[in-house]
């Protein structure tokens, strides 16, 4: 055990062979740090989890829009603009509804439906200006209480969350307001779910996640589905594929489908609650056979970081 906040965090892993550091987009220290150790030890040639190739893109959508175009994967539509006059003249010409984000933020934070052309534009203009805030204070609030009326969580928990209205978490005080970028994707109409499928090394899981109530987004929803008969395995195939054209250690893909029933994909992410995924009912191998039962894909985890010590 070591502890990669500390000065001399390099000496510490003199006699190591590896770092796995599972760092989180909501954690401050890891936000400062992480990347930076990670990205440097590989660079000396030490195997590191997760690598390069697997966390670079973390908790920035406009990274993975390049990376998953560059690749020829079918990303949903998606638009990127660091001029005003540029983005606003596309919104007068581009058809609605589009959704609305901000680079950071997951479980659908940060993330607005527009449904004509001068929402769009007030978004561009305070984009441009005055800035958001990652952290939505307002939003925090309403999630916890939408999820407390659901039964998912405790009156305790949604307290806590208005104080949050006074008070933003160390996080949210580190990361500077987004500006002068902006970003929308294509709404894919009729979706009541989205899929969620996680491959690490030759093995992958997935679940189906249902909608929230009159709404269009489906991560962070809290209802979830799990049955093997739920999932496409034509999906599951297609993830292990695009997984090796990323050259990830561990990839979480969030498919949503066309009207044609092809898939697009939304985002990418190397991380996951993994209290989310102990329900899962079993794992695929790249040859398709699927195992049911209860696994452990942390384990999965630092099995392949030994094999990549022992190839090394």
């Amino acid at each position: 055990m070591v502890n990669c906040y500390d000065n001399d965090i390099i000496n510490q892993l003199s006699d190591c062979d590896a770092l796995m550091w599972h760092h989180w987009h909501v954690n401050s220290k890891d936000i400062l740090k992480a990347k930076r150790l990670l990205f440097a030890l590989e660079h000396a040639g030490k195997v590191v989890f997760p690598n390069f190739k697997t966390g670079w893109h973390f908790d920035d959508k406009i990274a993975q829009k390049y990376l998953l175009e560059s690749l020829g994967l079918p990303l949903v539509p998606t638009y990127h603009f660091l001029d005003k006059n540029e983005a606003i003249d596309w919104a007068k010409k581009t058809d609605f509804p589009k959704v609305f984000k901000l680079t950071r933020g997951a479980g659908s934070a940060n993330v607005k439906l527009v449904n004509n052309k001068n929402q769009a534009i007030s978004l561009i203009k305070k984009i441009f200006s005055f800035g958001f805030s990652v952290y939505n204070r307002y939003g925090v609030v309403m999630e916890r209480w939408r999820k407390f009326r659901g039964g998912k969580d405790s009156f305790y928990g949604v307290l806590k969350s208005c104080y949050r209205l006074i008070n933003a978490p160390r996080y949210a005080k580190l990361l500077p307001k987004e500006r002068f970028e902006v970003y929308f994707q294509d709404l894919i109409p009729n979706n009541e779910f989205d899929i969620r499928v996680i491959v690490i090394d030759d093995k992958a899981f997935a679940i189906k996640r249902l909608v929230r109530h009159n709404d269009f987004r489906a991560s962070g929803s809290g209802n979830v589905l799990y049955d093997k008969h739920q999932f496409d395995e034509n999906l599951i195939e297609k993830s292990f594929f695009y997984t090796k054209k990323l050259g990830a250690q561990s990839i979480g893909f969030d498919f949503v489908f066309d009207s044609d029933g092809s898939s697009k994909l939304l985002e990418i992410s190397y991380g996951f609650d993994i209290e989310v995924y102990n329900k899962c009912v079993g794992y695929w191998d790249n040859e398709m056979n699927f195992y049911k039962g209860k696994f452990d894909s942390c384990e999965w985890m630092v099995d392949l970081v030994l094999k990549q010590i022992n190839d090394a």
